[in-house]
């Protein structure tokens, strides 16, 4: 009985999205079996991913086969860098989007840093937090997602250090990507609209004006209680001071519940838990120049926006206050800012399963393109178990979960981050056949101590 990989089929239909990036067969054969190894070993480590291939792992240089494609000296053509692949990344993500058949589609832009506290001759290393807020070596990525109730896909991905040869500023990275996705937007932004969901490294009236240029709309957390806004008092009268304030006149509109990981009480730890938030809103006026930023002359603009403060109840939290140009008058619309701004959490999500299951911060090049590819090859990686992720009612799916250590409960689905265990092993027992078959051709058989260990396996074409 031969045996037939059931998961080539649907990796390999993954893949086929960048086939129109690849030049030859053998580039394409590397390229899809990179995809597999990131998510076989669950590393962006050159060595790791060429031992949980199949195909790489049969020669000798199989690790050089990754780091020759990522540095791009064997893919004089193709066009297989970070800017390549991430610009079809985000073609597919449009195509999926515009098929949603919701009105709304909302952008999450977020900033993670990739840090080499221990990298010493890695290029262009630039200065970034650790989690405890330490400075560390490292790089800065940024990003945006587009989703959907059911879709989801990745609309921009660029890793940039403030020591590399092609930077310019922080700003000018963020008004490339917000002016990048709009652009590829423009079709799908004819029938559907368009809201950004912004944190507060995004508090900057250039960021709004540019969001607001391109009409699109946005709910951003402010950071700057300082900023100069007008504001509205209980008897509709209008006056100069700033947003902190401002906040003086909220006015309660909506008391919802939630589902958290916080501390309450006496708990020693924070645990996933409901708690009760209350929703409060008060109109805004803010005037800004439209150059700012920009080169030559430009006009005073005033617009009208709403303050959202949200308070999470039980908790030492301080409240977060929300800015958006969508009217915050009654009890639905507040909630529906505040369901708007916990999906922006999901691009948290999309970061912790990156870092810790396709181990994007163990990359190691001593060539920035190299590093850019390797991490852009993390997100085609985490594309594809997105993908998988779509419906638990997949039967393979669930046969996935279950590989990943998934036990069956009422109510709660396997994370990607179980899916990807579950596929990994399914992966790696794919390289492992492919090693034992190619041991036993060469040496007519096995070790007899590990033909004993297998209890008698044979080659696939041998069953």
């Amino acid at each position: 009985m031969e045996w037939n990989p059931t998961w080539e089929n649907p990796l390999t239909s993954y893949v086929k999205h960048f086939d129109g990036l690849i030049g030859d067969r053998r580039t394409r054969k590397t390229f899809g079996e990179i995809v597999k190894g990131i998510i076989g070993a669950g590393s962006l480590i050159c060595q790791q991913i060429a031992g949980q291939s199949a195909e790489l792992s049969q020669g000798k240089k199989g690790s050089q086969r990754v780091i020759r494609l990522a540095t791009g000296q064997s893919t004089q053509r193709s066009e297989l860098d970070a800017e390549h692949l991430t610009k079809r990344l985000r073609e597919v993500a449009v195509e999926q989007l515009e098929q949603a058949p919701e009105e709304e589609v909302w952008l999450i832009a977020d900033s993670s840093d990739l840090r080499k506290p221990y990298a010493e001759v890695m290029p262009y290393l630039m200065q970034v937090r650790d989690l405890d807020e330490q400075l560390v070596p490292g790089y800065r990525t940024l990003n945006v997602i587009g989703l959907t109730p059911g879709r989801r896909g990745l609309l921009y991905h660029r890793l940039f250090s403030s020591q590399a040869p092609d930077f310019v500023s922080e700003p000018l990275e963020v008004q490339q990507a917000l002016q990048t996705v709009s652009q590829a937007l423009s079709r799908l932004k004819e029938h559907k609209t368009v809201t950004w969901l912004l944190d507060s490294g995004f508090d900057d009236v250039a960021v709004w004006r540019t969001i607001w240029e391109q009409q699109e709309h946005l709910v951003a957390r402010i950071y700057h209680t300082d900023r100069t806004v007008a504001f509205q008092d209980q008897q509709g009268a209008w006056h100069q001071g700033d947003i902190a304030q401002a906040t003086t006149q909220l006015r309660p509109l909506a008391r919802v519940e939630t589902t958290l990981v916080v501390k309450r009480g006496k708990q020693v730890r924070p645990k996933k838990q409901p708690v009760p938030v209350e929703l409060a809103a008060c109109p805004l006026r803010i005037s800004y120049w439209s150059n700012v930023r920009r080169k030559g002359q430009g006009k005073l603009v005033t617009r009208e926006v709403w303050l959202v403060q949200v308070r999470v109840l039980g908790v030492d939290w301080d409240p977060w206050l929300l800015l958006t140009d969508w009217p915050v008058t009654d009890a639905p619309s507040a909630v529906r800012i505040f369901i708007m701004y916990r999906q922006r959490w999901s691009v948290e999500d999309s970061f912790k399963f990156l870092k810790t299951c396709l181990g994007w911060e163990e990359v190691q090049l001593l060539d920035l393109r190299g590093i850019r590819t390797l991490v852009a090859l993390g997100w085609v990686a985490a594309g594809f178990l997105f993908d998988l992720g779509v419906s638990f009612d997949w039967v393979e799916v669930q046969l996935l979960a279950k590989l990943g250590g998934w036990e069956p409960h009422k109510g709660r689905t396997p994370g990607k981050m179980t899916l990807q265990r579950g596929l990994a092993r399914l992966l790696e027992m794919l390289a492992t056949q492919a090693m034992l078959s190619s041991y036993a051709t060469q040496q007519q058989g096995l070790p007899p101590r590990i033909a004993a260990l297998l209890q008698g396996w044979q080659p696939p074409g041998d069953l």
